[in-house]
């Protein structure tokens, strides 16, 4: 079994600090990843917007 299935093309834009913008197969908008309240805090940083961590959609994923 040596055929590949699936490949993703993901491609992650670092845009300033902890934010980053990911373009995902199958969305028409940009995904924007970031930090959020106590992640924040964790990390020491001062979150300019609050935007949903890759811990977040990580466990999203994993419940869904």
């Amino acid at each position: 079994m040596n055929d590949v299935l699936y490949c993703s093309r993901v491609r992650i834009v670092r845009e300033k600090g902890p934010y980053r913008t990911a373009h995902l197969p199958a969305t028409d908008a940009p995904v924007d990843f970031g930090v959020h309240s106590a992640i924040a805090e964790h990390y020491g940083v001062s979150p300019g917007r609050d935007v949903a961590t890759t811990l977040d959609y990580v466990i999203a994923a994993t419940g869904g």
